[in-house]
């Protein structure tokens, strides 16, 4: 298995030589495209609905969930990064820590799932998990994952969010109560503008 995770990423990595748009394109979706889920989180749960910002509850939940599960699963099993074993040709600097899985896709693909399992938020969890696959692509290229990190990633993140789903409703709907008073407070003049959504 390791030495088809190893083909598999000289297959998607970068070459001794690649083309500057490549390595500028898989830079700025590997560094970057990572905002777009905290600021999808804070937007809904600015404007969206009480059904909707329970989905940003359990979403923020699941991707808490699936770091803690990686931390734990490096503490468990240790996987060096490519350039730690002078495999293929890294192009940013990172950490030298364990590469599986990925954290960026584990967070990334928690919340996507997350959003799959709401009605209202099915469409938008569709092109997260979509886009998931070009992060997932430019990590690699750029040498800093292996292909299996990003499907541990995957499992993780289904699992984390399975976790999540099936939690006692009263759990987050506590929670909900607690961070829908303080959204009040933080508000309130925002609110009375209409530029941010109360608790109705």
């Amino acid at each position: 298995m390791e030495n088809i995770n190893k083909i598999l990423f000289l297959w998607l990595n970068a070459a001794a030589h690649p083309p500057q748009f490549a390595v500028d394109l898989a830079t700025v979706i590997a560094t970057l495209q990572i905002w777009i889920i905290p600021l999808t989180i804070a937007l809904i749960w600015l404007r969206g609905d009480a059904c909707q910002r329970r989905a940003m509850l359990a979403a923020t939940a699941a991707g808490l969930i699936s770091l803690m599960t990686n931390q734990l699963i490096g503490m468990i099993w240790w996987h060096p990064r490519p350039f730690m074993i002078g495999l293929g040709h890294t192009l940013i600097p990172h950490a030298a820590d364990s590469s599986f899985p990925s954290d960026h896709l584990s967070l990334w693909w928690a919340v996507a799932f997350t959003f799959l399992l709401n009605p209202s938020l099915r469409f938008s969890g569709i092109v997260l998990g979509l886009l998931g696959i070009p992060l997932a692509w430019a990590r690699i290229y750029l040498g800093v994952h292996f292909p299996f990190d990003m499907a541990g990633a995957a499992i993780v993140a289904m699992l984390s969010t399975t976790l999540i789903h099936h939690l006692p409703h009263g759990f987050l709907g506590s929670i909900y109560n607690v961070a829908i008073r303080i959204h009040c407070r933080v508000f309130s003049r925002l609110i009375v503008k209409g530029w941010i959504r109360g608790t109705t």
